[in-house]
């Protein structure tokens, strides 16, 4: 594979990994995609065993960032519909405030619902604090898991292919 197509196969990695961080972009699904396109181009023992790499590290990702917020979400006891709720107005809120509505739209959805649930102000602010902490977590684990995936990528293009 040529540099210019190794570097963007580098841009596109980059991307995804921005997508997890600003959610418009399906991040950890495009930086896989973008190493196995490399992959399939190099046609070596090296560019599999990045692809087998990466997809451990991002099917991992993707696996343990349901879960570990999810159980951290019921042990605060925020329920799934005030989540469902939180997403809902996030998209609306994507659309209505291009760029930042899904940050203003999700913590005002579950904010709403908790309100509704619960009846006092602090106690809906704080589920809706335990909602945000476990959104970050999932968004942090699905972006260290996509890091580390680029990283065997960048150390594969730099030191062994």
């Amino acid at each position: 594979m040529n540099s210019v197509a190794t570097f963007l196969v580098g841009v596109v990695i980059f991307a995804g990994i921005l997508g997890i961080v600003i959610p418009v972009l399906p991040g950890a699904i495009l930086s896989l995609a973008a190493i196995l396109v490399w992959a399939l181009e190099v046609q070596s023992a090296t560019g599999w065993i990045v692809l087998a790499a990466a997809v451990v590290l991002i099917g991992a990702s993707q696996v343990v960032k349901y879960i570990v917020p999810e159980r951290r979400l019921r042990e605060s006891g925020v329920p799934r519909r005030s989540m469902l709720v939180g997403v809902v107005l996030g998209i609306v809120g994507f659309f209505v405030i291009p760029v930042v509505g899904m940050f203003v739209g999700f913590p005002v959805g579950v904010y709403l619902s908790e309100r509704q649930r619960l009846g006092t102000h602090d106690q809906a602010w704080t589920s809706t604090k335990h909602a945000l902490r476990a959104t970050g977590l999932s968004i942090l684990i699905e972006f260290v898991g996509t890091s580390l995936a680029a990283a065997v990528w960048l150390v594969a293009v730099l030191f062994l292919v």
